[in-house]
């Protein structure tokens, strides 16, 4: 290799850089696409002749053509939490907003407005990019927050997104964004499928999403995405600017896209005048937003005021109002979901509204539709609520072509035939054949399967939807007919993966009364109640045996769920499931429950709140050890918390308890109270 090659390599991939740079995210080109493809080749002969100066950030390695075997899970360093939505669209929901920060930050009425920073609430998928030392590295979807899935070979099609970043780039920082499509390009995209005679896609949001999660890069980039950064995760090596706004504007001199329609706004009045305004522009703009986000300007304000619930207290998602139209309503349908509960479905003459067609809009419930006076073959406002899910608003004022019946909720599941009941005071109907009916079949199997349930690793939601819509298993007690030869047959599983799911299912049999009882999945048994259960009758044939005044005498049962368990168990088939479920070897220790709880508890009778983190003890193990000492662990804090127990980064709880006087432990005086007790 000669020195001129690698000069004119290392030449070409910054002119390319900065060119790209121009067309995508400056939108000012400053060479036909012709020289740009002339450079492009130059460039990709160079590489070819010299392999040794190929690079991970050259453009020439944008579209990839090796098609991934999956998607890899990735953990991220930094959580990617979601942000509150505040659905109240007229401007008391920006009012709302402020009037909360100022009181967690306890400004009085006569300090000066805040700042905050306003953007747009883009309508894609939530991507992080890690860069090390400038070059991209890593690309992951939100997933779940904790985890996400790798798509850095899908997402390196994205002309936006730089693979190195300009300028003098830290070690480490995470940016993160939205990757969506264009309207433009979305038409283009669907035009093209009817050409080719192929199937058109719905939504741009949807074409994302699903192109962004591609196995073919090649695929991935036909459908041309875009990319916006909003913030950041993992930083390495660099000093964040004091403010959100510095911050973006930080990204943008790194060569990231960052959307202008941005801007630093003061109070209540200057975020309800923003939101105001882009709802003007809202039509206007080349892409889809389903609202404007707020966020506290100062970062030491954001940390001031922390999170609640997994969700930062210092921004919020304001929506607009969902767009809605006119349509016959043709029919109304039950759908069972995967928790039992029956939702009434409208059946509609086919319209596009929202930015997808509609053709079924839920009705919520059958007092809803009462309320909204909604009858078969009513012209009926159709609306996608939140810009997602279809739902019937009302009926449009006029004479009926005849008289139609009101509607009315079945008596029997339409799917399983269990009964359909309705708790006092509800207004949901539910199927109570949790453990029986085909729509909560999933849901039933991944509950049982559960750590706190019956633990039976390996078993997650890919491998239940394989082994329901195969066929394999329809009722609970079929999972432990599994063998090894049939779950090694299942597309991706492979051999030692099956053998562990076997030895898994044989280890699950030997379990606890409590355990079992909560992994029936019984609607408002929650693990500490399925522990009062199994301690007050110490069999399960004794708890489905219970009458609802006898369920009553248990510690902390109510009317609600005393009702609850004996409904669960009226039905034949749940205790068929129950029978089947021990019959095929599941049991637990002779004196589990109330004979093996008869010895005193040191701290029977006393009620703890954990809150933050603990040094060395998890959530569930500090809860275990307080419940195996007779005590009881809450949710929230009151006068009859004896003890909250707090660890690193505890929120309002902490609060709470001081406010109160109500005892404060950190982990040592946690043990230590348990050592004594004992």
């Amino acid at each position: 290799m000669t020195s001129t090659a690698a000069d004119r390599a290392a030449a070409l991939r910054a002119q390319l850089q900065h060119h790209a740079h121009r067309y995508y995210v400056l939108d000012a080109p400053e060479i036909p696409d012709a020289e740009y493809d002339r450079l492009f080749r130059e460039l990709q002969a160079i590489e070819a002749e010299h392999p040794e100066l190929l690079a991970p950030d050259s453009p020439t390695q944008r579209v990839l053509g090796r098609v991934l075997d999956g998607l890899v899970p990735v953990r991220h360093a930094v959580p990617m939490l979601s942000i509150r939505t505040e659905t109240d669209t007229t401007p008391a929901g920006a009012v709302a907003f402020d009037a909360r920060v100022r009181r967690e930050l306890e400004l009085p009425a006569d300090a000066p407005p805040v700042d905050y920073c306003a953007e747009l609430k883009f309508d894609g998928l939530a991507i992080g990019l890690r860069y090390e030392n400038g070059v991209l590295v890593l690309a992951a979807t939100r997933g779940d927050g904790e985890t996400g899935e790798d798509v850095t070979q899908n997402v390196r099609t994205i002309g936006q997104i730089p693979l190195r970043l300009l300028g003098d780039a830290p070690p480490l920082v995470e940016i993160r964004g939205e990757a969506y499509m264009r309207r433009d390009d979305f038409e283009r995209l669907n035009e093209r499928q009817r050409e080719r005679g192929g199937k058109t896609f719905v939504n741009p949001r949807n074409t994302a999403a699903g192109a962004i999660r591609q196995l073919d890069p090649k695929t991935m980039a036909d459908k041309r995405l875009s990319f916006y950064a909003y913030g950041l995760g993992e930083t390495r090596g660099w000093a964040q600017p004091a403010t959100h706004s510095g911050t973006l504007d930080a990204i943008a001199a790194f060569g990231v896209p960052v959307n202008a329609e941005r801007r630093v706004v003061q109070g209540a009045d200057g975020l309800a005048e923003f939101h105001q305004r882009i709802a003007g522009l809202r039509d206007a703009l080349p892409f889809d937003i389903d609202g404007v986000v707020y966020k506290v300007n100062a970062i030491a304000l954001q940390k001031r005021l922390g999170f609640v619930t997994r969700e930062p207290r210092w921004a919020v998602a304001h929506k607009y109002p969902a767009q809605e139209q006119m349509t016959r309503l043709n029919g109304i349908e039950i759908q069972v979901g995967r928790t039992g509960k029956l939702t009434p479905v409208a059946k509609l003459e086919p319209v596009f509204v929202g930015g997808t067609t509609v053709s079924n809009a839920t009705l919520h419930n059958v007092f809803e539709l009462r309320r909204k006076g909604v009858r078969v073959g009513d012209t009926v406002i159709v609306r996608r609520a939140g810009d997602v899910i279809p739902e019937v608003v009302g009926r449009v004022p006029g004479p009926r072509d005849g008289y139609v019946s009101n509607f009315r909720m079945p008596r029997s599941c339409p799917v399983c035939g269990s009964a359909v009941v309705r708790e006092r005071g509800g207004i949901d109907h539910r199927c109570s054949g949790g453990l029986f009916c085909g729509a909560q079949r999933k849901q039933a199997i991944l509950h049982f399967a559960g750590r706190r349930a019956m633990d039976i690793e390996g078993l997650g939601d890919k491998l239940v939807d394989q082994l329901v819509d195969g066929g394999l298993i329809r009722t609970l007690p079929e999972l432990y007919t599994l063998g090894l030869a049939k779950l090694a047959a299942l597309e991706r599983m492979a051999e030692k993966s099956a053998a562990n799911l076997v030895a898994a299912l044989d280890k699950s049999k030997q379990t606890t009364l409590a355990r079992f009882l909560y992994a029936l999945g019984i609607r408002h048994v929650g693990e500490t109640t399925a522990k009062d259960l199994a301690r007050h009758f110490g069999g399960i044939d004794r708890v489905m045996d219970a009458s609802v005044e006898q369920l009553l005498d248990v510690n902390d049962v109510g009317p609600v769920v005393a009702q609850s368990i004996r409904t669960f168990f009226e039905q034949p088939h749940n205790r068929e499931v129950v029978e089947q479920l021990r019959a095929a070897g599941i049991h637990w220790p002779e004196h589990d429950g109330a004979v093996a709880d008869a010895a005193p508890k040191p701290l029977t009778g006393k009620t703890l709140v954990l809150t933050g983190t603990l040094p060395t003890l998890s959530r569930d193990a500090a809860k275990e050890m307080i419940e195996a000492a007779g005590g009881k662990v809450a949710g929230s804090v009151s006068k009859k918390t004896d003890y909250v127990v707090a660890g690193a980064e505890a929120g309002s709880k902490l609060d709470k308890a001081r406010e109160l006087g109500v005892t404060v432990l950190d982990e040592a005086g946690l043990l230590a109270l348990l050592a004594a007790a004992a």
